[in-house]
């Protein structure tokens, strides 16, 4: 598991992210810092870069609380805090970016304890997300009744307690954190009657298609015309299941990062072909040909170079004054050239053209 464990920390940020793996036991947690320990030297070795002190750490007892500043505090050490019960409540560390499960966890109470040691966002260091890496089924525990003593849910595997176990678990990636559940698929954390509870990644893609075409969107042209207006598409975003952050995340599981939110949600909602940002840009310049040839050149020659900010960073590229400030939307006439032809008009019919079928 520390092997699978620290590969996964290489796929997504390196592995300098502040961590928090719980686990059985102190001699387990020992044994868990000296492995995560061990991998990291030998990757440090292949990749010729210098060390850095207390990388994995156990985190128990009085010799943990010792190291609790050092986790919060410390961007260049102490960045895998293996414990065993010591973070579940009481801890403040906003910069954790992963809680990972090794132990077996039979209480929702304690579960949902441990899950919020990573919920805080912390500015600082840029964190707006963390994930969860589950390999004792501890995620089953989502939306669970919070009783002082919980009956318990199933049988144990043979080797609880060891934090071992055979299969191997298969990832779910939600933009806030990632779960790792044996033999369940994938599967995302949404609400559901003031609870959570695991969705299908089938079931969550129908409660969004089904929040957009409740919100009186019944054709691709009316959501379009949503899309283009900051003010209308944000408020249809918040009507969504989980708000914004739940079309961000089927983006991501989706693997769609390179097509703006207009397409996930056009051929979620309408079954719309979708095309990539880049696409979309590079098609403005021979499908918009006779508009684009109409405009004075200077004015033609900015909004060529805005698609291609769009191509880079989606709508939202557009809707900026500092998108003027970029060397080629400023080379090729800018907001001056704009500004003669009406550029609040002209930028609209510009966003609506990129994102016709």
């Amino acid at each position: 598991m520390c092997k699978d464990l620290f590969e996964n920390l290489l796929l997504t940020g390196g592995p300098h992210q502040k961590t928090i793996i719980f686990c059985a036991r102190e001699t387990h947690a020992s044994a868990v810092a000296a492995e995560m320990g061990n991998l990291y030297a030998e990757w440090r070795r292949t990749q010729n870069i210098a060390p850095k002190e207390f990388y994995a750490f156990e985190c128990t007892g009085t010799q943990g609380s010792e190291h609790l500043a050092d986790l919060r505090g410390l961007r260049n050490s102490h960045f895998v805090a293996c414990t065993v019960e010591l973070l579940t409540t009481g801890v403040d560390v906003p910069n954790v970016r992963n809680i990972v499960f090794f132990k077996y966890v039979q209480s929702p109470i304690q579960f949902h304890q441990m899950i919020g040691r990573g919920t805080r966002l912390d500015a600082e260091s840029g964190k707006l997300m963390f994930r969860v890496y589950d390999y004792t089924n501890a995620s089953r525990l989502f939306g669970g009744a919070f009783v002082s003593r919980p009956a318990p849910l199933a049988p144990l595997p043979k080797g609880e307690g060891d934090g071992e176990e055979d299969a191997k678990p298969h990832p779910i990636r939600v933009e806030g954190f990632e779960v790792r559940v044996s033999e369940a698929g994938r599967m995302i954390v949404t609400q559901r009657d003031g609870r959570d509870v695991l969705a299908t990644l089938e079931e969550y893609q129908e409660l969004l298609a089904d929040s957009i075409t409740r919100q009186e969107i019944k054709t691709l042209d009316s959501l379009r015309q949503r899309w283009i207006v900051p003010e209308a598409r944000k408020l249809l975003l918040e009507r969504l299941p989980d708000g914004e952050r739940g079309a961000k995340l089927l983006q991501q599981l989706l693997n769609l990062s390179d097509y703006d939110l207009y397409d996930v949600l056009a051929d979620l909602a309408f079954g719309a072909e979708r095309k990539t940002r880049v696409e979309r840009a590079n098609a403005l310049d021979y499908k918009q040909a006779a508009w684009l040839n109409a405009l004075p050149p200077d004015a033609a020659n900015t909004l060529r170079a805005l698609a291609q900010q769009f191509a880079r960073g989606g709508i939202e590229a557009l809707e900026t004054r500092q998108v003027f400030n970029a060397p080629a939307v400023r080379d090729a006439g800018g907001l001056q050239a704009l500004q003669k032809i009406g550029a609040a008009d002209i930028l609209r019919e510009t966003k609506e053209k990129l994102l016709q079928p």
